[in-house]
């Protein structure tokens, strides 16, 4: 969770809350800013395993999901350490198309 004390924000995986501090009297309850709320959809997970090395899942990731190298990298170690990584989020039918580049190429993924 990150917190922008300056502007009042707090951030967290799924959704922003806007805190309303404008009155020292006013509940201080979070608003939400529907513009700001939005559902990230699917999500593609990777699994480890022990068949491939991190160079191939590294280079996967940046073909097939358009990762820099850096959040391929970022991506696998936490796939190594963790069991499993949600890789990306988007619409199922975006995600269906990359899950299946990534099983072609040996790599084990699912949707969620």
């Amino acid at each position: 969770m990150l917190i922008n004390h300056q502007n009042n924000l707090v951030f967290s995986e799924r959704t922003a809350i806007i805190l309303n501090h404008s009155d020292p009297n006013t509940d201080f309850s979070p608003s939400y800013d529907q513009d700001v709320l939005e559902d990230l959809g699917a999500k593609l997970i990777v699994h480890n395993d022990e068949v491939n090395t991190f160079d191939w899942v590294i280079s996967s990731l940046i073909e097939v999901c358009g990762h820099s190298s850096i959040q391929a990298e970022q991506c696998a170690m936490l796939i190594h350490f963790t069991g499993k990584y949600a890789v990306k989020t988007g619409s199922e039918d975006k995600l269906k198309a990359q899950r299946e580049a990534l099983t072609e190429r040996g790599i084990q993924a699912t949707i969620e």
